[in-house]
């Protein structure tokens, strides 16, 4: 008897990418569902059509939100994705041969998500990725109950789920300024740091952060998209910096 999953996604107004994310899982797993905090661009409508199950919750924070999804979800196995995020034909492979056994060996894996840039279908050579559980069983391990910290804990036996998925987190750089500006607000409730320790990051904060994105994640093989978005997430990260501090 193989595992039944269920695909959790939250949305706000994501009707432009929810397609894309819905369509990488649809003969995958058994349920989805799409958590919906108040879209008021025809989200829940494309998800009902593309046969997901859509409920309303309030907007809380994101862990709350992939809370909620998990306690409603009707498996026990979750495969969690944001609406800005799509699996690979690989990675569904994979997923899918995993499905042939009845036990599966570990009761979370981990898949790497790489980065794509807005109006790109695929990731730029070397692209960064971030790695995280995101197939797990809810009676395992679940979300974190934060508003910012939207992570699952690895249970002691993780595995590695070895092809990509594909993460699209802005679809323009104002929009994601303002994605970002947002989150640092919700950080600011949650996260408290010395005053004088982010005072003496000012000054350093954005040449930091612009070495960070631009050689060490590799944005530099982004071309001049890669140097543009480097300088306004090093921009953005600044200004964090400042949110943090109470300004």
């Amino acid at each position: 008897m193989t595992q039944s999953i269920t695909c959790t996604i939250i949305t706000l107004n994501e009707v432009e990418r929810l397609g894309r994310t819905i369509a990488s899982v649809q003969g995958l797993v058994d349920e989805i569902l799409v958590v919906d905090s108040g879209s008021t661009d025809g989200t829940q409508s494309l998800a009902t059509s593309l046969g997901a199950r859509v409920v309303f919750n309030k907007w809380q924070g994101y862990g709350q939100q992939k809370r909620m999804a998990e306690e409603l979800a009707l498996n026990d196995w979750i495969l969690n994705l944001d609406a800005d995020e799509w699996l690979s034909p690989e990675l569904a492979r994979e997923i899918a041969q995993l499905r042939q056994f009845a036990e599966w060996p570990a009761r979370s894996f981990a898949m790497r998500l790489r980065l794509v840039y807005a109006g790109r279908d695929k990731p730029a050579p070397f692209a960064e990725y971030h790695n995280y559980v995101r197939l797990y069983d809810r009676r395992a391990t679940r979300f974190a109950d934060s508003a910012v910290f939207d992570e699952v804990a690895p249970t002691t036996d993780v595995r590695q789920l070895e092809a990509p998925a594909y993460h699209q987190s802005f679809v323009s750089l104002s929009q994601m300024v303002i994605k970002q500006l947002g989150y640092f607000t919700l950080q600011k409730r949650e996260i408290k740091k010395s005053r004088w320790k982010l005072a003496l990051r000012m000054p350093i904060e954005f040449p930091t952060q612009f070495f960070k994105f631009y050689i060490l994640r590799r944005r530099i093989f982004g071309g001049f998209y890669g140097l543009a978005l480097s300088l306004t997430e090093a921009f953005t990260r600044t200004l964090r910096v400042f949110i943090l501090f109470g300004w």
